[in-house]
């Protein structure tokens, strides 16, 4: 029994201290990337040495990998969470959810200059999300909420755009709004910009001529005349 006490606080420190180094190397590797993010820096940050660090994650790589698994997985689950039914809805919510996570942003970015990179980290994961919301624009599609003749993974590709561009890009957004990504004045009018613009690629209803109008008017029963 004393045993088994013993060994509950000494879990929780190793949970505490993992999370630690994770919230570190998140920090690290969205400043300095992959090659470089610095192991000593990491260990500083969570306030742990480095000989304790390698024996959780072992080499810098597998922490990195980590980090994204986790990061991604984060970004993941919100599609099950988000409760939007419109496009433009959908839009606003990525948007804001970027605002809160930034250091996704310079991850991705991160990924792409990294050129000795051989195989994307979590492929198949994030493969089927994102088949998962291809498959919502689809369905807004479907609902008429916008044009059907749009292939439904550029309207995907386009809203990604539209929810990260800005803040992937401080510099341009401050260069053509005089404003930064992170100002909450900015982000409100981006907000209410990309909105408006979804709206206008809700598909316009058919117009009813007059002649079907009097003919509908003329086969009307007696209590719809009324």
């Amino acid at each position: 029994m004393a045993r088994r006490r013993a060994t509950a606080p000494l879990k929780r420190d190793s949970a505490r201290s993992r999370e630690r180094i994770l919230a570190a190397a998140l920090r690290e590797f969205s400043e300095h990337g992959l090659a470089g993010a610095r192991v000593d820096r990491i260990a500083q940050r969570a306030r742990i040495n480095k000989r304790m660090l390698y024996s959780y994650f072992g080499a810098k790589n597998e922490l990195y990998r980590e980090v994204m698994r986790r990061r991604f997985a984060l970004r993941a689950a919100q599609l099950d969470l988000a409760t939007y039914t419109a496009p433009e809805e959908s839009t606003t919510f990525w948007f804001q959810f970027g605002c809160r996570d930034r250091a996704w942003v310079r991850l991705l970015e991160w990924e792409a200059l990294d050129a000795t990179a051989t195989r994307m980290i979590a492929r198949s994961q994030r493969k089927r999300c994102y088949d998962r919301a291809i498959g919502q624009f689809a369905g807004f599609q479907r609902a008429r909420q916008l044009p059907s003749d749009l292939d439904p993974r550029m309207l995907l590709l386009s809203n990604m755009a539209l929810t990260t561009f800005p803040l992937a890009f401080p510099q341009l957004t401050r260069l053509i709004t005089g404003a930064s990504p992170g100002d909450s004045r900015f982000q409100a009018r981006w907000t209410a910009f990309v909105r408006a613009m979804i709206r206008r690629l809700k598909p316009v209803a058919p117009p009813v001529f007059e002649g079907r109008r009097k003919a509908s008017r003329r086969y009307a029963s007696p209590e719809a005349r009324v």
